[in-house]
């Protein structure tokens, strides 16, 4: 006879596979009957008679009959900081734009990879700037290092509306050849946490940071703290002559645990001063999908480490792998405030391009702290607006502040940004002019900065000022360049041409606001494919491809992939 109490079983040698209710019950009902005969339960018979039973159910009912066994979905958790367009202004109520640079290009690289999977991104995944930021534009270098960067500029109509200017801002930094960049000391800071174990990820990573160990030198110094639970220092610093050590350390790296990145940065840091070279490329490279999920999670104490480590003179940059639970948000964040740049790899090609093609702007700065002003005439210009760089817009007393962060540029970067403007009298102007303001009155324009009239201007479209400090320099320099009206182009050229494709292409990626309505995707492509140029590397090609697989998917009312917003 039963006992009324339910024997208790030992659940941690039941079966892993899932097994039908049939085979389940078959398997439970033998392990009680013989518990109720005072036997000890043997789980191992048990689960032989629940395979028995299943396998007789398999052959004596039909595949229909057997329920389906579906694993959840896994759960989206990536996190995006979210981005409220930046919007039209008037010149008389603020002639005054101020932004810092941004060389990151993780946003085009996430973007792609979604597209490449079917799927459209959320918007606030599409940072304007960085898809623009992404191509190199061919722009003039400078003459000498005196001047760490070159600045280009040009006007024509805007290609989505004709009753519009664009206006393009471009920043050359000088190059340096590989083998004359100073000597590096490099951490490799690498997540290897349970969900880092995806083949696009610690995979990826590993094949990633092998192709950097090949263009390390003898002069180099390399470092590899691992993280997941704890961290730990998996590669004391070592000469980057020494391949053999250096991929046999990396091989070793495995996929487990729970992520405390925070203990991570603080060896990795430390590590870092050890091998400190003076004069020399002192960074740490954070490789990860950002699930801090352990130790200093919170974002603002993470901030807060990075920005009081930087002033050491070490730098932080970011890449980003894999899907599903990449937190872009604090990864570009953290490269912000870091002094370093921010990179998505989403393959081996990629990686490729940041850390063999890029390898001087990713890790050599050449000028810091760079930000841009455009003091817009209201005697010529009517509106404007800042295509992108919405988390980089900076307070107009912020421009003069040396203290106040800004953007690195490294060696070889160029940096683009684009305006859009609306001249006085052009019939293109979006918002109504004040009923009370000053300029209420036709020709009243607002004094310009020196007490001229800006009238007495009139060919003075605007002042493009630049602040930038060179490596090592507490003080900015300032360059100023007058923009005017007679500079505005026919046609746009190649370049400008394909960097309003590229903004075209984002902004519709956003809901298409500016570029829908007289555009759309036909215009994006049509311009591309306008300006595709010598494309040696074969990237204003894939851009068609992308450009071209993005309408279609809204065509079909593609699924947006879902994730989550970080708010500021």
């Amino acid at each position: 006879m039963l006992s009324r109490t339910a024997p208790r079983l030992d659940t941690s040698t039941l079966p892993a596979r899932p097994l039908s209710l049939a085979a389940l019950a078959a398997g439970l009902a033998l392990a009680l009957v013989m518990a109720g005969c005072g036997k000890k339960v043997d789980h191992a018979e048990a689960d032989a008679a629940a395979s028995v039973e299943e396998t007789a159910n398999v052959i004596a009912m039909p595949a229909a009959a057997e329920p389906a066994y579906q694993a959840e979905p896994p759960v989206n958790t990536e996190r995006y900081a979210k981005i409220e367009a930046n919007p039209i202004h008037r010149v008389a109520e603020q002639p005054v734009s101020t932004f810092s640079i941004d060389v990151d290009t993780g946003s085009y690289a996430n973007v792609r990879r979604m597209l490449a999977a079917g799927e459209l991104p959320p918007k606030d995944a599409v940072r304007v700037e960085e898809l623009v930021n992404y191509f190199d534009y061919g722009y003039p270098r400078p003459d000498s290092k005196d001047t760490p960067f070159k600045v280009s500029t040009e006007l024509a109509p805007a290609p989505w509306n004709a009753k519009h200017v664009l206006m393009q801002i471009g920043i050359q930094g000088y190059d340096v050849d590989k083998q004359e960049l100073p000597p590096a000391n490099l951490v490799l800071l690498i997540d290897t946490s349970g969900s880092m174990d995806e083949p696009d990820k610690l995979p990826l990573l590993k094949r990633a940071f092998a192709q950097l160990a090949t263009q390390l030198r003898a002069k180099d110094r390399v470092s590899i703290v691992a993280y997941a639970g704890s961290a730990g220092l998996v590669l004391a610093p070592t000469a980057g002559d020494r391949g053999g050590e250096i991929l046999d350390a990396l091989e070793r790296l495995q996929a487990g645990g729970s992520t405390n990145g925070g203990e991570g940065i603080q060896l990795a840091y430390a590590t870092a001063r050890q091998a400190f070279i003076e004069g020399g490329i002192n960074r740490v490279l954070l490789a990860t999908d950002g699930d801090f999920n352990v130790g200093v999670s919170d974002q603002s104490a993470l901030e807060t480490l990075v920005a009081d480590q930087r002033k050491s003179g070490i730098a932080l940059s970011t890449l980003g792998f894999g899907t599903g639970n990449y937190n872009d948000a604090m990864a570009e964040q953290l490269a912000d405030i870091g002094n370093g740049n921010h990179a998505y790899i989403d393959s081996a090609l990629e990686a490729q391009k940041v850390l063999i093609e890029e390898l001087g702007s990713t890790l050599m700065t050449i000028a810091g702290d760079v930000k841009v002003q455009v003091e817009f005439n209201p005697a010529v210009v009517a509106e404007y607006r800042l295509i992108g760089y919405e988390n980089r817009v900076l307070k107009r007393e912020d421009f003069n502040n040396d203290r106040v962060d800004a953007g690195e540029i490294g060696a070889g970067h160029d940096v683009t940004a684009l305006y859009e403007l609306a001249l006085v009298g052009s019939g293109g102007e979006s918002v109504d002019p004040l009923r009370y303001g000053k300029d209420s009155q036709a020709g009243e324009a607002k004094p310009a900065a020196d007490g001229a009239s800006a009238q007495g201007k009139s060919d003075e479209l605007a002042l493009l000022r630049l602040r930038y400090k060179r490596p090592g320099e507490n003080d900015s320099r300032l360059i100023e360049t007058p923009m005017l009206r007679r500079g505005i182009a026919a046609e746009p050229s190649e370049r400008m041409r394909f960097a309003a494709a590229v903004a075209g292409f984002g902004d519709l990626l956003r809901g298409g606001t500016y570029v829908e309505q007289n555009f759309g995707w036909d215009g994006v492509i049509g311009l591309a494919r306008s300006a595709r140029g010598d494309d040696r590397n074969g990237y204003r090609g894939e851009f068609l491809q992308l450009a071209q697989t993005a309408r279609s998917l809204q065509a079909k009312g593609g699924a947006t992939k879902g994730a989550a917003v970080a708010e500021e």
